[in-house]
């Protein structure tokens, strides 16, 4: 027993607690500042002490020396997170946000991933309305004529935009369809302005969504969040009044695939 009361035990384990997050301060500046002295203060940590964890960090390869002199990740550190990224599960991370968002706005939700020139339907949760939608979990649809498929054609260049209607075409699927580029174009512009996209009929009959992009680590938008319902109860003004909801969770996940909102 020591003279504040606690076990050596107790002593022992607080100390390895501190040491770990202090050498977690350090990896995690690391990754972001290469200089020695901005890792410093951004860990708020003595110079000794942050240069002796650097140090251990080197010798483990979790990070290495830039020939000028600057911190990098190294490559222990970069097996580590290609490991990490091939067992991520999309679907088991958005789940419980996209059952949260359907509580809220009750309707259905769907999560789907770029697929090609095509959307893939990873989650479908349904709220407790009678009505089932059409889509189903595996299910591809064209790219164009899906919510989720503009908020990703949103984030491409418009040369990557020509390049994609010349590629797969803008199959008509309903009435509604956008079918040629400038009206794609159009549509995609205001995508980008508002950030999240509509589909106003254009994939199914009465069916309507707002959808908002998710971002992986990188940046990328691989993915996005939909809110669907059908035109018996809902105007597309109705549910673009639901764009707001869309965006918090595309967004939660995102944060949650490893992307830092800034």
């Amino acid at each position: 027993m020591s003279a504040d009361g606690l076990t050596i035990d107790e002593e022992t384990t607080g100390a390895a607690t501190n040491a770990s997050e202090k050498t977690l301060l350090v990896l995690e500046a690391a990754f972001v500042h290469s200089r020695f002295t901005d890792i410093v203060e951004a860990t708020g940590l003595a110079k000794a002490t942050t240069h002796r964890i650097l140090a251990t960090l080197q010798a483990r390869q979790f990070v290495v020396v830039s020939a000028d002199g600057g911190y990098l990740p190294g490559p222990r550190i970069l097996s580590l997170a290609g490991n990490a990224l091939e067992r991520i599960d999309i679907s088991a991370i958005a789940r419980p946000h996209v059952e949260r968002l359907v509580e809220t706005v009750r309707c259905t939700v769907h999560v789907g991933a770029a697929n090609g020139d095509e959307i893939l339907y990873l989650v479908r949760t349904d709220s407790d309305k009678p009505y089932r939608m059409p889509s189903r979990v595996g299910h591809s649809i064209p790219m164009h004529s899906a919510g989720i498929g503009k908020v990703v054609l949103a984030s491409y260049t418009d040369e990557e935009l020509e390049r994609f209607v010349g590629r797969a075409g803008l199959r008509r699927q309903t009435e509604h369809t956008l079918t040629t580029l400038p009206e794609l174009q159009a549509e995609i512009d205001q995508v980008r302005a508002r950030g999240y996209a509509l589909d106003r009929e254009e994939n199914v009959p009465g069916v309507i969504c707002v959808a908002a992009p998710v971002r992986d680590h990188t940046g990328t938008v691989k993915y996005g969040v939909s809110i669907s319902s059908i035109t018996l109860e809902h105007t597309v003004e109705q549910i673009e009044a639901f764009a707001d909801e869309a965006i918090a969770t595309a967004d939660a996940i995102s944060e949650a695939l490893g992307y830092t909102m800034r």
